[in-house]
This record gives structure tokens, C-alpha cells and sequence, in this order.
């Protein structure tokens, strides 16, 4: 059985009848209340790599649509009466979006395989328009001009308008043993088997809605590899991704050229620079930090009459500043209370003294006062 939104992916409304509603087993927050079943839907449930729809039955909104067996189960936060007629309405950016991503990675997996016998293991829609997906391909490396190659042949069938359509079988028919298949779902009922054909490149089994034409796609652009386990996760965008990837890869380079006061070219020497100049401003920072605690230490201990206790805030300090501190002062007698950080960050306090009991009588209770109004300040003690 075929669901309404798997034979013709275009449908962005459809009026249906609902069939049952029932309130929904314990799910998360946000995850619908009721199960509502539709005689038919244009809702796609979630299945074959694809994620569900989005859409709203007679404006109720639908937060999710699950598969079970043949079966379509809408969420839902308000309850729908059974036997009424019913619009079911798609989020159809979200939709077309996931057309344009599940019918991009057919693509990539058939002229992948095709072209260099790199066969799909695994796939991953991401959600959200600024998301990449990616194909996991049995190869240990896929090489620039493998990649290269690939995103150009695919570009190449999208602006030849390739036609790519839906055809059912039924379990068992020769025109089945050609087909790319992962296997069938353990709950396949064994009525047709639905197979999209992109003609004369690939016919796959899936389930997924798909774009009818490759034109349709627009472009796709394959990004980068990572190794996993001895494959390879190819990471794309394909269709409206391509164009917002680009708004936002454009605004960042303009941003950066004001910032940096270089071009686009230079971006990559200039932050270089930026990052061995301000390694070696830290590095002189620790040092200085570390003079300063010791003079300090050196200027308590040598008063005519010095303190049994001493105490300090310093903002741009850190532990390697208390630590100094409580190394030169506490062997020698001297109760010590640092503390160091800014209200916006961590910070931290040392309580340091060379007998053990003192500290560890007083530390509990300086956290205790201190960390409700400093939640920022966490607890640290040095004892010898």
C-alpha cells in the first residue's frame, strides 16, 4: 500500500477522512498527544533515511508522523473527531527540501557506484536549511578528482532534466532483481514493492517522496570527506541548501574582510598570524602572571612584621597565579585566600596553609558562602 504523498510527492493538500484517534503512548514534550489515522495522507512518515512531515489536519497542527506497517500515525496536541472529513495541509518547505536532499543522494550514490564502484552504506538527511547530509560510501578515500568528478557528472544529468519516477511491482517480478536495494522492512506486508527510477542512471526500492524531474534539484555540491572505520562520509547540499549555504558563506566573507582588512585570499595568512601573535601574548602573559604572584609572595614575607593571613582578588589571574602564590606563601606559615576570574566565567579560589586541619575545617564552609552569590567560582584547594 502507497500513501497519497508517495505517488504524487507535489500534493500539498489532500481531503481525507480520519479514521481513528486515540491519545498517543507516553512520548516526549512537544511530540503530540494523539494518534490520528487518515484513510489517506499527504503527510510523509518518517522512514527509508527520510524524516517525517510537518503539516496541520484542519489546521491542527501535525508535530510528527510515524510508520507502522502500512500505516501512516499522525501526532497530534488536540484530538480529531473519527469519521470527519479532514484537510491535510504539508509543510511544504520542509518537504520540498527533503525531496530535494533523499533525491540528491540517489544521485550521488548511483554515478558514485556507476562511475568508481564506491557502493552507499549509509545515509543521513539532516534537518534545517542550513544542515549538510551525507553518504557513507564503501571506499577507504574518495580523492579530490574523484569528488570533483562525481559533483560534475551529477550537475551534468541535473541540467539534461532527467525524469525521475516512482513504479510499483509486485514481490517477486523479474524487473525487481535489477533494482538497488538495501532490503525490504522487517513489517513489509508483500504487496508492492515501490522502486524510483532515474532514468538511465538508477532504479533504487524507496520509500521517500522524490522530485519528479532532476532539474528539479538545481545543483548539488559535494563539500568534503571524512574517513570512519574504513569508509567515507561525503558530506553534501543540494537545491535552496546550495543558495543559502552561499548567503551565509558570503556575509562571513564580507565580515571578515572588515574585520581582518584583507581580502578573501588573505583570510587564511591573516588569521594564521592573528593566532601565533596572540599564542605568543598568552605565553608572555603566564609569565608575567607568575612574576607577579612571586613578588607579591617575596613583598608579604619580607614586611618587618608580615601577616599570618593573606588574602587577594585578581581578575586576570588563573590557577597557575594562586598556585605560586600558595607554594611561596603557605610552607611558610601564611594562611592563604585567592580568588580570581570575572562575574561573566569561571573563576576559582584557593585556600591554601601548611596545616591540613585548617583547610580542610574552613574550605567547606568558604564554598559554601561563596558559591550563592558567585555561582561562577568553583572550588579549588592546595594543601601541603
Amino acid at each position: 500500500m502507497s500513501l497519497k504523498c508517495q505517488k504524487d510527492s507535489y500534493l500539498r493538500s489532500y481531503r481525507s477522512r480520519v479514521a481513528s484517534c486515540r491519545p498517543a503512548e507516553p512520548v516526549g514534550k512537544g511530540e503530540g498527544k494523539y494518534e490520528v489515522v487518515l484513510d489517506d495522507t499527504v503527510l510523509f512518515p518518517e522512514g527509508g533515511g527520510q524524516p517525517y512531515d510537518r503539516g496541520a489536519i484542519n489546521g491542527v497542527e501535525v508535530l510528527r508522523v510515524l510508520r507502522r506497517g502500512a500505516v501512516a500515525v499522525h501526532f497530534t496536541e488536540e484530538p480529531l473527531e473519527e469519521g470527519a472529513e479532514v484537510e491535510v495541509e504539508v509543510d511544504w518547505n520542509r518537504r520540498f527540501d527533503h525531496m530535494q536532499q533523499h533525491s540528491a543522494q540517489h544521485l550521488i550514490t548511483a554515478i558514485a557506484d556507476r562511475d568508481f564502484g564506491h557502493k552507499t552504506t549509509s545515509w543521513n538527511l539532516a534537518i534545517g536549511a542550513g544542515s549538510r547530509c551525507f553518504v557513507e560510501l564503501a571506499a577507504q578515500s574518495v580523492s579530490p578528482a574523484q569528488l570533483r568528478a562525481i559533483e560534475d557528472t551529477c550537475n551534468e544529468a541535473i541540467r539534461s532534466q532527467i525524469p525521475m519516477t516512482p513504479h510499483w511491482y509486485r514481490s517477486g517480478t523479474p524487473e525487481l532483481e535489477r533494482v538497488r536495494s538495501r532490503g525490504l522492512p522487517d513489517d513489509f506486508d508483500g504487496s508492492e514493492v515501490r522502486v524510483v527510477e532515474i532514468e538511465g542512471i538508477d532504479t533504487n526500492m524507496c520509500c521517500g517522496t522524490h522530485v519528479s524531474n532532476l532539474s528539479h534539484l538545481q545543483c548539488i555540491k559535494l563539500l568534503h570527506t571524512e574517513s570512519k572505520k574504513g569508509s567515507t562520509l561525503l558530506s553534501y547540499i543540494a537545491g535552496g541548501r546550495v543558495g543559502h549555504y552561499l548567503e551565509r558563506a558570503y556575509s562571513n566573507e564580507r565580515t571578515l574582510n572588515q574585520l581582518l582588512s584583507v581580502s578573501m585570499d588573505e583570510h587564511r595568512e591573516s588569521v594564521e598570524k592573528l593566532l601565533k601573535s596572540n599564542r605568543v601574548a598568552a605565553k608572555v602573559t603566564r609569565a608575567q602572571l607568575r612574576e607577579i604572584a612571586q613578588l607579591m609572595a617575596q613583598l608579604h614575607l619580607s614586611s618587618p612584621s608580615p601577616r599570618p593571613f593573606f588574602n587577594l582578588h585578581r581578575e586576570d589571574g588563573d590557577t597557575e597565579f594562586m598556585n605560586v602564590l600558595g607554594n611561596e606563601l603557605a610552607p611558610k606559615g601564611v594562611f592563604v585566600f585567592v580568588t580570581v576570574g570575572g562575574e561573566r566565567g569561571a573563576g576559582h579560589f584557593l585556600l591554601a596553609r601548611g596545616n591540613d586541619d585548617d583547610v580542610a575545617k574552613l574550605g567547606p564552609k568558604l564554598k559554601k558562602f561563596l558559591t550563592p552569590p558567585l555561582p561562577y567560582i568553583k572550588f579549588w584547594t592546595l594543601k601541603f
